[in-house]
């Protein structure tokens, strides 16, 4: 499900959820600009988590994954190579990879998610708040999954465990707010309005299946699931225990208005008709 916007507006403007996601933006952008054959910002940057569990031990990294036929029959061939020096401390990867992403769609799919979601946590914490909180979440979700893989020699990059984190908070906080939602179903686009909880609470379930997938599958996904499970069950905690002491903005129960809301709901009854 893709979230296309929800139904609390934000009393203040989101000037660090803006900052996070053009610094991200920037980081990317400067990814794009790597030739081929130079060492990689997420080689440099990403969290590796071996360098952080066997410190001072060289790690070498899979460059290459290919079948080949023996004579004991189809075998799995892994090319490796030394991994370049990280272009800082080992354990301040658990949050500059937080600012690298993969892809177009890996990029784009999380800065929308945090757009949608991160400007009403923010309205409730602060900018400040916002910001420390943010950063803690990155680092939490690179230690759940560190925790998770503690041997792995894959870089882990990407703002997904963070934004995890985001939207854990808003579940505590919004519950019922509305979340317009376009839903793939086989070849038709559907658009549908679902309270937060049950959109959130899928969206985590699923993250929860995969990763308990990924612990008994010798198939590699290349997600760090346990990152996105980690932020939003540390990121709900922590909005949950702030939330109850008073030291938070009072949360914002108002909603758009109804014209828009009743706009939004014709679109869910017609919505076979993209």
């Amino acid at each position: 499900m893709i979230p296309l916007r929800d139904n609390i507006p934000s009393r203040t403007t989101p000037v660090v959820n803006y900052a996070i996601i053009a610094v991200c933006a920037l980081c990317f952008f400067v990814q794009l600009q790597e030739q081929p054959g130079e060492v990689s910002l997420v080689e440099r940057l990403g969290m590796i988590p071996a360098r952080l569990t066997h410190p001072g031990e060289p790690v070498e990294i899979v460059t290459d994954i290919r079948r080949e036929m023996t004579p004991q029959g189809v075998q799995i061939v892994k090319e490796m190579r030394p991994a370049a020096p990280p272009a800082v401390p080992a354990v301040l990867t658990l949050l500059t990879c937080v600012f690298l992403h993969g892809g177009w769609m890996h990029f784009l799919g999380n800065m929308w998610f945090l757009f949608i979601f991160g400007d009403n946590v923010e309205d409730r914490f602060g900018h400040v708040g916002y910001l420390i909180f943010y950063l803690a979440m990155g680092v939490a979700a690179s230690l759940s999954h560190l925790a998770s893989d503690p041997s792995s020699t894959i870089p882990t990059i990407g703002a997904s465990g963070a934004i995890a984190g985001v939207m854990g908070a808003y579940l505590v906080w919004y519950p019922h707010a509305r979340v317009q939602a376009l839903i793939p179903i086989f070849f038709i686009l559907q658009i549908a309005v679902l309270p937060a909880h049950i959109f959130l609470g899928f969206w985590f379930l699923l993250q929860f299946f995969q990763g308990t997938l990924s612990t008994v599958s010798t198939a590699a996904t290349g997600v760090a699931w346990w990152a996105h499970i980690g932020g939003f069950a540390i990121g709900a905690l922590v909005a949950w225990l702030l939330g109850t002491t008073g030291v938070l903005r009072p949360r914002n129960a108002s909603v758009r208005p109804h014209t828009e809301r009743t706009q939004m709901y014709r679109v869910r009854r017609h919505g076979n008709q993209w």
